[in-house]
């Protein structure tokens, strides 16, 4: 056999953003090609799709090992010439590689690519490289070897401890100890005992969870075991939200084969221990991804909040003692069982350990799922991994936690990212979303769009958070139109006040944190609207003015040509100007101008 005759695999993400790009029809058409050259050629290829690769800007990705060769934003019509000259003859195709968001040179492997280098993937460690269709995949990466581990090598005690020893904080949001939990929750005698899996990842921006379903549902069911046989716990459910059918057909198609493999079901294998998982699909609403109203609505009642007077580990899903996880703090529990809990402690801060999945998304260049180690820097998180800012303007803010995160201005670009020190900034871990934003971003509007969506998903349940939120809204509405008063920032912050106090749930007591965080750290903007009447990023309609500096246009005529209302005139390579009259506050002309001769007044 020629040296280029040895086993090659191409891999082709199909997560949600390659999907969207047509990356199904790439894995056909090769797995076509594929087909028919293997008739006739003694190259043994193997083509398979995968969970999101991560770089989700630049898919669809497809990569070729073991030369570890991989082409980003790949069309049908570049099928033939990749199997025909990397596949057939070792030659690289220098336009499908990928351009370093920094320096600008074109990268053969992810190894070399700065998205990738300063990651460390411990919950995303199968994401991306096996299919998730296939059970032999997972087991082949170490799949299954940690249950095996705990059902005849551990005892349920020392399952725990080694999950409280590897100081693991839920992913999902409040960052409870997961080791702590389950400890709780195997104290109480009553039975039956309920494992959970929240899979209803709602936040606008966020796709950690759907990814790692998608990607790798193994890996979530082990864990999930594990916890059961830990808790002698015999019943699971997955809820799954409603809208990810792709997660629920991955996950489903994934019980079906632990079941027949002996991993789940009766006798898990052959250890006497038995447990089986049901998947419920959501309710459609962003409320039920909070733990009490889940668990209603696993139990057929409206997925409503209750007060947590009693914890759900001692009385949770139909009374009983529950144990609820997120996706992703499950996907930890099977590395954490085999190479321990101190290994994973030594990774990350002290009190926020192991590493924490975000969706690095909004104005960056990198847009994409990253996996880091706790305590890495916003800065190093959005610059160096994610690449800066795109276009070239300035980094105004970073918002994390979701719609109740908070919003993070430039000042506190170091701060480093986990549990402790984002609430230190008034903001939160959340789920992980993370949504960077520039100096075109009115920190009005971002407030008065986390309430609006707040405003509309709230349960209305109880009055703080249904009357409180629904108020806030209509002040800064009133603000975004300029119609803004004295008092209205201090009357805000009371309103604020009210519903983190009184609101019954997690939710509505964390939704007034876009308010009071955009108040804390941009205060001046808010005073701009209200007394000078003016938006300083140019996005609020009523308070924006564009004009143009006659001493930095250079005349190319790019905001004439992208000018819906036709507001732009001048003669190309003349000082262009702006007919107010007909201006309709787009901002294309801002937006596109490359001499930053569009400005603000």
């Amino acid at each position: 056999m020629r040296e280029n005759d040895r086993k090659k695999t191409i891999q082709v993400c199909c997560g949600p953003g390659c999907l969207a790009n047509n990356s199904l029809a790439l894995y056909h058409k090769l797995r076509e090609i594929i087909a028919k050259i293997n008739a006739d050629l003694t190259v043994e290829t193997l083509v398979k799709k995968t969970g999101c690769d991560g770089l989700c800007a630049k898919g669809p990705v497809i990569k070729i090992l073991p030369e570890d060769v991989a082409y980003y934003q790949v069309k049908e019509s570049d099928v033939e010439e990749i199997v025909e000259k990397t596949i057939l003859q070792n030659k690289i195709i220098e336009r499908l590689l990928p351009r370093d968001a920094v320096t600008g040179r074109r990268i053969k492997s992810p190894k070399d690519n700065e998205f990738y280098k300063r990651q460390m993937k411990i919950a995303l460690r199968n994401v991306g490289v096996i299919d998730p269709d296939k059970l032999s995949d997972y087991l082949e990466r170490g799949g299954y070897t940690a249950l095996k581990k705990a059902l005849f090598d551990m005892t349920p005690q020392e399952i725990i401890e080694e999950v409280v020893q590897s100081g693991l904080r839920g992913r999902g949001g409040a960052g409870f100890p997961t080791g702590r939990k389950w400890k709780q929750c195997a104290g109480y005698q009553n039975t039956p005992r309920y494992v959970l899996c929240n899979g209803d990842e709602g936040d606008p921006g966020a796709f950690m969870d759907r990814s790692i379903m998608e990607g790798d549902p193994h890996s979530v069911i082990e864990g999930m075991v594990i916890c059961a046989y830990a808790l002698d716990s015999h019943t699971g459910f997955a809820y799954i939200r409603d809208e990810y059918d792709l997660a629920v057909k991955t996950m489903s198609d994934a019980l079906m084969k632990a079941r027949e493999a002996g991993f789940l079901g009766e006798n898990i294998l052959g250890s006497g221990f038995s447990f089986d998982i049901q998947i419920v699909r959501g309710g459609g609403a962003f409320v039920c991804g909070e733990s009490t109203a889940l668990m209603s609505s696993i139990e057929g009642k409206v997925g409503e909040p209750r007060a947590k007077y009693i914890r759900s580990v001692e009385r949770g899903l139909w009374g009983q003692p529950t144990v609820l996880n997120n996706v992703e703090t499950w996907a930890n529990i099977p590395v954490i069982i085999n190479r321990g809990g101190a290994w994973f402690s030594g990774i990350g801060m002290p009190k926020s350990t192991g590493t924490k999945v975000f969706s690095l998304v909004g104005k960056v260049k990198n847009t994409g799922l990253v996996e880091v180690p706790m305590g890495i820097t916003l800065r190093e998180l959005i610059f160096d991994i994610g690449g800066g800012i795109d276009g070239g303007r300035q980094f105004k803010a970073v918002q994390t936690g979701g719609p109740s995160g908070g919003c993070i201005p430039g000042e506190l670009l170091d701060l480093p990212v986990d549990f402790d020190s984002l609430a230190k900034a008034g903001s939160i871990m959340g789920s992980g979303g993370m949504i960077v934003m520039d100096d075109r971003t009115c920190m009005v509007d971002v407030a008065r769009y986390y309430l609006n969506f707040l405003a509309e998903e709230s349960c209305g349940k109880c009055v703080p958070c249904r009357e409180g939120i629904k108020r806030m809204l209509e002040i800064l509405n009133d603000i975004y139109r300029g119609r803004g008063q004295a008092g209205d920032m201090e009357l805000l912050l009371e309103i604020c006040d009210a519903v983190k106090e009184a609101s019954l749930c997690g939710l509505g007591k964390s939704a007034p944190i876009p308010v009071i965080t955009t108040i804390q750290y941009f205060k001046d903007e808010y005073l701009a609207h209200i007394r000078d009447k003016r938006c300083p990023a140019g996005v609020c309609p009523e308070l924006t003015t564009f004009v143009i500096d006659p001493d930095t246009c250079k005349g190319c005529g790019l905001c004439q040509k992208l000018c819906p209302a036709g507001a732009v005139s001048g003669e190309r390579k003349s000082v262009h100007s702006i007919n107010q009259g007909q201006c309709i506050k787009c901002g294309n002309c801002i937006d596109s101008c490359q001499f930053h001769a569009i400005k603000v007044v």
